[in-house]
């Protein structure tokens, strides 16, 4: 049954005492503040790590070749790797069972791009069929360059969304319309779009056209893939390094490649790298929750003091209480209802600032590793509960030395 006049009590105590209640409760609300919003950084922070990983797909593994820097087998360092078809056809048929989707990549150097009278200044890359999936291209019109594109060298592109927008705004649809590449002219078939707008400002053709007709030869810039994904985390992460590793080592085995010349050869895994993201992430959000919580356990002391301070200058009240019958618990409860009140309402106070601060500014943070910082509203909620019952602990202690309080001492206190 709620006891207004136990009620009023409270606040009455709150006011002579509203200095150091304010103080005590200020403490407490920033302690949550400070959590809660630590924690909806460390959130931000693993969303914006998932949002660059899925620029390509999770499962990816990539290869580029790069210069050695240790002698091996008579052969000097400084030597540049070149990777060519016949490593790409060795990997796929080394790897097959292994492998969901490949491509090989090759920058085409030294062209000039024309739509009409107008130049344009973006690069032409030549890729396989696979790539649109490693590189998690989704198509806006039309489509990818497919395998007959790539068998009859097609005279095809695919172009990014951003290039539509800014070279093709006078037509209804770039699709049928033709680009010259150097001077050869080539149709475009489709109309990709990517996470970035960098990431769009790429014509793609057919591999087997940038090498022949482009004088790329049987050179390849760097190789691509993906593999099959499995429901374990950590079973991904491991089916992804010894992936890797074997890529490594084929590579190094067919240059001739020191096994420790780790210039030589790049390989990068995406589901490696977001695991040592991850762990990072994770170790931050623990610092964070320790920091939260060691400025939550200064505000309870602060309360627990408090009621200290109360319990001395209510000394007399106490004993006079005592004196006309009052019991202990009853003692007790009336310095509880205190600390339970403070602590309640700073601590739902801080909870209500954290939350109303991320809902209305974390949607329009996106910087670099860091997007729409929020926090699970139950985390938080239950983080309240655990300070109100922390609040209640160390009211207990005031409140067990004022129901211990002897009447004539009290009553004789000044």
């Amino acid at each position: 049954m709620f006891d207004i006049e136990r009620w009023q009590e409270i606040f009455d105590t709150i006011r002579k005492n509203k200095l150091r209640t304010f103080l005590t409760g200020l403490s407490v609300a920033s302690g949550i503040f400070i959590l809660v919003i630590l924690l909806g950084f460390g959130q931000g922070m693993r969303n914006g790590i998932e949002h660059e990983f899925e620029q390509d797909a999770s499962t990816s593994v990539w290869i580029w070749p790069g210069v050695t820097s240790k002698e091996y087998k008579g052969l000097n360092p400084g030597r540049r790797i070149q990777l060519v078809n016949e490593n790409f056809e060795k990997v796929s048929a080394m790897f097959n069972e292994t492998i969901e989707h490949e491509s090989a990549r090759i920058y085409v150097g030294g062209i000039s791009v024309n739509y009409g009278k107008e130049a344009l200044i973006y690069g032409v890359q030549g890729v396989g069929p696979d790539f649109q999936f490693i590189d998690n291209a989704s198509m806006v019109e039309g489509r990818f360059i497919n395998y007959q594109d790539e068998v009859s060298t097609g005279k095809v592109a695919i172009i990014g969304n951003k290039i539509k927008k800014d070279v093709f705004n006078e037509v209804d649809s770039p699709i049928g319309e033709f680009i010259d590449i150097s001077g050869i002219p080539f149709k475009i078939v489709g109309v990709f779009n990517e996470m970035e707008d960098r990431e769009e400002e790429v014509i793609y053709i057919p591999i087997t056209t940038a090498q022949r007709v482009f004088n790329g030869g049987d050179r390849v810039s760097n190789m691509s893939y993906t593999l099959p994904p499995v429901e374990n985390f950590d079973e991904a992460v491991a089916q992804s390094i010894t992936f890797k590793n074997n890529l490594r080592q084929y590579i190094q085995q067919a240059h001739t490649i020191a096994p420790d010349d780790t210039g030589a050869v790049e390989v990068w895994s995406a589901l490696e790298e977001a695991k040592r993201y991850y762990g990072l992430t994770n170790n931050i959000k623990l610092f964070f929750w320790f920091v939260g919580i060691c400025t939550i356990i200064a505000g309870v002391v602060g309360v627990s003091n408090i009621m200290l301070i109360v319990v001395k200058e209510r000394t007399r009240e106490i004993g006079i209480r005592k004196a006309l019958g009052a019991k202990p618990w009853s003692i007790i409860a009336m310095i509880l209802h205190e600390s339970i009140f403070v602590t309640a309402i700073s601590g739902f106070a801080g909870l209500i600032f954290s939350m109303a601060l991320l809902e209305l500014v974390g949607p329009h943070v996106e910087i670099d590793y860091v997007k729409n910082p929020s926090v699970n509203f139950n985390v938080a909620f239950s983080t309240v509960l655990v300070l109100i019952l922390a609040g209640t602990l160390a009211g207990f202690v005031p409140a067990w030395r004022a129901a211990r309080v002897q009447v004539i001492e009290s009553l004789r206190d000044e």
